[in-house]
């Protein structure tokens, strides 16, 4: 599953996506893609929301969402 998301609802879009696909399940998101700053982080829908939790995320986010495995 693929979302668009803007800074200001990243941590609360992946909150969601834990508490509805389970903390579990493997994400990945992608922001400011093809530019100076791009960044991609892998994990569980729990590291990822720890990483934003613990950075200053900017621009906008490109979320994949394993599927039920």
């Amino acid at each position: 599953m693929v979302f668009y998301e803007s800074v200001h609802r990243i941590q609360k879009s992946l909150e969601e996506m834990a508490q509805y696909f389970g903390p579990e399940r493997p994400a990945s998101y992608s922001r400011e893609i093809s530019k100076k700053f791009e960044e991609t982080a892998r994990g569980t829908l729990a590291e990822l929301i720890e990483h934003v939790k613990t950075t200053s995320p900017k621009g906008e986010f490109v979320v994949v969402v394993g599927g039920k495995g």
